[in-house]
């Protein structure tokens, strides 16, 4: 009953959310001072080191292993002022996880006609997921871009067109991996999604040419005007400031990436042994067939070709979750921070999915992702902090487990979907 009553007030529920990342922020600064193992990302002393560089009229990409765009930095540039501001951005990157909750929020009860209490509880997935406010509140910039994204859903679906493709040229600047739902936004934007009449009548087979013609409509070409002009605009500003370094380290250095710490991927293993220097003949560097670079084939095959145009046009929400979690799962490079990529979806999937429908098949793969990730930790823990050589088998085990436990699932939101059973 308490809990029932909880979910009736979206100030109690927003409340609990702020306050859940207050604690964890206040918690952090304790571990950071008392324990060798701090509680602050790495990445974020990346972004400040990247900040104060600016402040000091110098290349954010001056900094080591800076692999972001410059706009970042300078959103938590206040981390160069004087006093107690280095936590400026985690606070900041919480503060887009809660911006991104109400945004769902508004999403549940607007778009998909959600009473309160059941929309505030679904949104609760967000805003009250521990994982989630650890994330943001350990300095990774994901939480900013679930606004972005969420924002974009938003755009799309209140037919704000222009503003979608503002935002989604925004997105895909900010990091690259959006680009997989223009085409699931491009096949969603029909006559039937965007309102105009559609005749019931039979109509004859048309040309190529004439179904070519019919499918670019306003909105579509609105959606794709903004986006190109939004996205090429802000390269063109980095680049003119920056330089090749820009171009370098935001998008060229993402194709050849072999990072393989903290990675669940089944690559993990050959990425750190093609992260050795490789053995020459006399003066020629011996080569070898590096199958991690093929990793992009499967991956962009399913998120930007088959997933959108077999499920866009049934629900976009779902399907721009599982164009995420198939973009997650066949990554070369999968950390636990891009599992916040998929989790922002989950609030307008789960509602009518066979997750929850069915309690067995869900709790049978919550219990199954948990333990993957827990065997794959424990066997990293054992090399990263321990010194113990667990790639073979251990990790690569691990890997290969917590890899066919997200295609299994991914595997359940496809036919979700594509049964039409989930609820546009």
């Amino acid at each position: 009953m308490a809990l029932s009553s909880f979910f009736r007030s979206s100030r109690a529920v927003f409340s609990v959310a702020v306050l859940l990342r207050a604690v964890f922020l206040i918690y952090g600064l304790f571990q950071d001072a008392l324990s060798p193992m701090k509680y602050t990302d790495i990445d974020y002393f990346v972004f400040t080191d990247a900040a104060r560089f600016i402040s000091q009229g110098r290349s954010p990409y001056a900094r080591d292993t800076y692999r972001y765009t410059p706009l970042l930095a300078w959103f938590i540039y206040p981390i160069t002022w004087p006093g107690f501001w280095f936590s400026f951005g985690k606070v900041l990157f919480a503060v887009g996880d809660i911006i991104a909750g109400w945004m769902m929020y508004h999403i549940l009860r607007s778009y998909q006609n959600m009473p309160q209490e059941r929309a505030l509880k679904f949104a609760g997935i967000w805003l009250l997921n521990p994982m989630v406010a650890t994330i943001s509140t350990r300095g990774s910039s994901e939480g900013l871009l679930g606004v972005f994204i969420i924002a974009l859903l938003w755009a799309v679906l209140a037919k704000r067109i222009a503003v979608a493709g503002a935002l989604l040229g925004f997105a895909v600047h900010f990091k690259i991996y959006p680009f997989i739902y223009a085409a699931s936004i491009v096949w969603w934007l029909d006559n039937d999604h965007i309102g105009k009449h559609k005749t019931s009548k039979p109509q004859p087979v048309d040309s190529f040419a004439t179904v070519a013609v019919h499918f670019v409509n306003r909105e579509r070409v609105v959606l794709a005007l903004y986006s190109l002009l939004t996205f090429v605009g802000l390269n063109v500003i980095m680049y003119s400031v920056y330089g090749f370094p820009f171009l370098e380290h935001s998008y060229l250095y993402h194709l050849i990436r072999i990072d393989h710490r903290h990675n669940f991927s089944p690559y993990n293993t050959l990425l750190y042994l093609n992260s050795s220097p490789k053995p020459t003949l006399g003066f020629v560097a011996s080569s070898s067939f590096e199958l991690e670079r093929l990793a992009f084939i499967p991956q962009i095959f399913l998120s930007f070709v088959m997933i959108p145009f077999s499920l866009a046009k049934k629900n976009l929400p779902s399907t721009m979750l599982a164009q995420t979690f198939a973009f997650v799962t066949f990554n070369k490079v999968c950390t636990s921070q891009y599992f916040l990529w998929y989790m922002m979806f989950l609030p307008f999937y789960l509602p009518d999915s066979t997750l929850l429908r069915s309690r067995p098949i869900g709790i049978t793969a919550l219990v199954l992702w948990v333990l993957g990730q827990f065997f794959w930790l424990q066997q990293g823990y054992q090399l990263e902090f321990l010194g113990q050589s667990t790639f073979v088998p251990g990790l690569w085990i691990a890997s290969i487990f917590f890899f066919l436990v997200n295609v299994g699932v991914l595997g359940i939101v496809i036919t979700d979907v594509a049964s039409g059973e989930i609820c546009p």
